[in-house]
Formats: C-alpha cells, structure tokens, sequence
C-alpha cells in the first residue's frame, strides 16, 4: 500500500452527530511507530500557503539523500525555471536561535537553480522536529527522485552516524529492518568516497553491490586506491564507472591469488579381480576418495559403516612407522 503523503495539512474532518465519537486513529506507521505525535503537530500548521523566500536566507545543511547533481543538471533546471516558473515548492523549517533563517528540508537542486536566476524560492515552511523533517525529505523524494540502492545507503548511514533512531531510518526510506541491513553492509565496505566517484548509478541494483562489498570484505582490498587508478574523473557513465572498477577489483584478486600447480591426475585404484572399488583424486585443498557405488555397492556399504575404524588404525599405523622429514 502506497504511503499517504504525511506533510499536507489534513482535510477538516466531516461533521459527526454527537452521540458518536470519532473513531480512533490508526498510526500511519504501525510497524515502528515512528510517527506518533505528528499528528498533533500538522493540525498546529497554520496553512498550506507557499511563500517567497530568499535563497541567501535558507541552509543546505542536514543529511543529503542523493550522491551529487551536477552543475549542468542545475542549469537545465534553472532554465526550465525561467522559462515556466517554479512549478513545485521546496520545503523548509525556521531555524530556532535564528529568527528570520531557514534549513532545506527537500528542494535542494531547485534552490541551487533559483539561486543561479537570482530569484526567491518559493517555499512551504513548517515547524518540523529533525526527525520529522528526515520523514518529510525521505518520503518527498522517494516519490519524485527514485533514489538509487547506493543513494539509500548512504543516506541510511549518514541518518545513522547523526543519531538517528533506526525507527525513523527504516520510515524515511520506506524499508525494513533487512534491507537496512543489507544497506548498512555497503555502506561500511564501500569507501564513501569511492561511492561519490562512480556516482548514482541507476542501474546497479542491490545484488551487483552487496557482490563488491563482499570482494572488499574477504580479501581486503583497497578500493580507494584501485579507484584512483582506473577512474579517469568524468569518464564513462555512472554505471559504466562501477562495471569498470568491480572488473578491476576482480582482476586485482586474481592477480594476488598464488600460481597454483596443475592438479595430479585422478588416481583409479582397482582389486585384482578388475572391479573398479575407488578413485582418488587430490586438489590444494584436500584429497577424496570416491567409492563406486555401481561396480563395488557392497564394498562401498562397508566403508561407509567401518571408514572411521580405518581411517584411525592407518593413521596409527603411519604415525608408527619410518616417515621422511
């Protein structure tokens, strides 16, 4: 089910008879609870007028929610905005111990691009707690930006390191408590600064990442360093930069792995009467004897049942007898 959008000042409620109460609300988020209390503080909204505001008088500061937006994505905008107006508010919050400022809620690219026109933006303000206004940025902009599973993971992780409840966490990007998990996971493994270098990347979906970490984590490697090596700044597409630099982490642990020696050929081992009891063959790791259970099933059957008798009484007798240093 599609979540309602939270921010909007609600309806005035329709007239009851008096001899029925209202019925008692539902939470909004009754799987974490993290909205209790909003409520009460969008009926304290006075209107859902937009105003004009400065840009010079709103901050950019807080958690940002996408990786980056690039100057000609800020000027193909500001042109739009001079062509037909600005068509969708930003939203910001009064900033206590400064009257007369504001802090961006969600907007950012359009207040860079109504700053770049010199123009005032215009704005819905509401009073919004921190947690509220994390709620109001991650709802607001999984409806209209599609963040990518990168994005969300560093958004989860900045939200996080600044405290954060995970409660308010898994409400804001509209996940549970697995995919956080999963979220957290990459974000730990993979550099944020090799993150900001390949970008968005729409295409790589969580599996495709989860796979890098992993690389990172069971043979630590440095991908800082390899990134500077085979990320040219600006070259190639957001996800052409991550399906070049995961082939080159790829390529660097191949590289690492020592020469191994051909593995011997199996070794068949037959009874004097030409039955085919067992074959033996030898890897780096380990050495296996695999019984014939088509031309020895019986002998095959005791093995099973006196193998570990065996094995011990060998063992016994190797560690007694003359052995080469």
């Amino acid at each position: 089910m599609a979540r309602r959008n939270l921010f909007q000042p609600p309806a005035p409620p329709a007239e009851k008879p008096a001899e029925k109460p209202a019925p008692e609300s539902k939470s909004r988020f009754p799987n974490t609870g993290a909205m209790s209390g909003v409520k009460s503080t969008l009926k304290d909204l006075s209107s859902n007028a937009v105003r004009e505001i400065p840009p010079e008088l709103i901050e950019e500061g807080g958690p940002k929610d996408r990786l980056a937006f690039s100057d000609a994505d800020v000027a193909q905008l500001a042109e739009s905005i001079r062509l037909h107006g600005q068509q969708v508010p930003v939203m910001v919050r009064p900033i206590a111990d400064r009257p007369g400022s504001y802090r961006i809620v969600y907007g950012r690219r359009r207040l860079r691009a109504l700053r770049l026109l010199g123009l005032p933006a215009k704005a819905l303000v509401r009073a919004l707690s921190d947690d509220e206004a994390i709620l109001a940025q991650g709802q607001e902009n999984a409806q209209r930006l599609d963040p990518s599973f990168i994005e969300k993971s560093l958004f989860a992780a900045e939200l996080a390191a600044s405290g954060y409840e995970t409660a308010v966490i898994l409400d804001a990007l509209a996940i549970d408590k697995p995919m956080l998990s999963r979220m957290q996971k990459v974000a730990r493994s993979i550099p944020e600064a090799v993150a900001r270098r390949i970008g968005p990347a729409h295409g790589i979906g969580r599996r495709r990442w989860e796979e890098l970490a992993d690389l990172v984590n069971a043979h630590g490697l440095d991908l800082e360093a390899l990134a500077e090596t085979v990320l040219a700044p600006g070259a190639d597409s957001s996800d052409g930069r991550f399906a070049q630099l995961a082939t080159a982490a790829a390529a660097a642990l191949r590289r690492a792995e020592p020469e191994t020696a051909p593995a011997a050929p199996a070794l068949p081992v037959v009874a004097d009467d030409g039955i085919r009891l067992a074959q033996i063959s030898e890897t780096a790791r380990a050495v296996t004897v695999k019984l014939s259970k088509t031309e020895a099933p019986e002998f095959a059957r005791w093995w099973r049942e006196h193998a570990e008798a065996e094995l011990r009484r060998l063992y016994t007798e190797w560690r007694s007898g003359p052995r080469a240093d």
